[in-house]
């Protein structure tokens, strides 16, 4: 299998090794492609250090199943699926779907040393837990899109998110506007905040209204646009200490909800005292990653077309051996999802 790996900071170079023996309850993948994510493009600027190297990351792919483990049901050879979380599947974490939190597995090295999910590799054998069939009409730079979309999914149920309720999203970036389009999708009315005009014109595009917040003030709009009651529900999509102070000035009064859907580094502040969460019966809500059910709705919205992604892949003219350059355009401010075909 060639993959590509980040050795250190600005240095993401294309490796070779042998693919592992193919275990009973196993797929080989033929991948096809991987989307570079806010977290990949960190590690590569090299904010994101505490991941490690050699990292063989990318966690958004998709591809073609090409063989199948002797216990397989569930999957054939031919199936286009994309890529879930894993782990040991037996410890408690595991047992209830939150691969991710898993203890069973204590050395998250491969036997040569890499960490990673080996996205950004063109073949791949994967444990049939962490994969989920995907519609093969659907682009597979667009059926990468189930690891994001599942995780807004798990952010969308935990705010409970009603039809018709009223959302603002603060930052039109691609988790802003896949937050977006997942909450309209179910029903609501969306308003993302934004200050890039790129980024505004695509979410109009796609039908969602806009609060230009690089020359208008956020908070009056969406007061203007609720008569003066505040969003239901406000969703930060964007790591600053001004957006977690905009939504508590956003959200309604009462029974309001602020889903903190965006890590930052720096790692933004929230000032508040616990009467106003008291008083005005506030909720904040972190999320973070998704679980098994989250995927596998994902992996319908996708699949159905309630969601369309098109809008939210910025490039697909990068191949694996270029990804040095791919890593490079993904990390240029203002760009949504750069996709390297495999």
């Amino acid at each position: 299998m060639r993959f590509g790996v980040l050795l250190q900071k600005r240095q993401a170079v294309v490796k070779e090794r042998e693919l592992p023996l193919l275990g009973p309850h196993q797929v080989l993948v033929r991948q096809r492609a991987c989307n570079i994510c806010t977290t990949d493009y960190g590690q590569w600027q090299g904010l994101r250090e505490h991941q490690g190297y050699p990292m063989a990351g990318g966690h958004e792919s998709a591809g073609i199943i090409e063989a199948v483990g002797a216990a397989v049901k569930d999957f054939a050879v031919g199936d286009h699926v994309g890529l879930a979380y894993d782990g040991c599947g037996e410890c408690l974490a595991c047992r209830s779907g939150d691969f991710n939190f898993c203890t069973g597995i204590k050395e998250r090295r491969t036997k040569d040393g890499y960490l990673g999910t080996f996205g950004f590799a063109d073949y791949c054998v994967r444990n049939t837990r962490a994969i989920v069939k995907m519609n093969p009409d659907l682009d597979f730079s667009e059926a990468a899109f189930v690891e994001p979309l599942a995780t807004v999914v798990k952010g969308m149920e935990k705010i409970r998110l009603q039809p018709l309720e009223t959302v603002l999203v603060i930052g039109g970036g691609t988790m802003g506007l896949l937050n977006a389009l997942a909450a309209k999708a179910m029903g609501a009315r969306v308003i993302i905040a934004e200050i890039m005009e790129n980024k505004l014109e695509t979410a109009k595009e796609a039908g969602i209204e806009v609060i230009d917040a690089g020359n208008t003030d956020t908070v009056q709009k969406v007061k203007e646009f609720t008569d003066g009651m505040g969003a239901d529900v406000v969703i930060v999509a964007v790591g600053s200490s001004k957006a977690n102070e905009q939504a508590l000035q956003a959200v309604k009064q009462l029974d309001g909800r602020i889903l903190y859907f965006a890590a930052g580094y720096p790692v933004p502040e929230i000032k508040i005292d616990s009467n106003v969460i008291h008083y005005r019966r506030l909720e904040l809500i972190g999320t973070y990653l998704a679980e098994a059910r989250h995927f596998q709705f994902a992996a319908k919205l996708l699949n159905m077309g309630a969601v369309d992604v098109s809008c939210l892949i910025e490039e697909r003219k990068f191949q694996l051996d270029d990804i040095q350059n791919a890593f490079a355009y993904a990390s240029i401010p203002g760009k949504y999802r750069v996709s390297v075909l495999l």
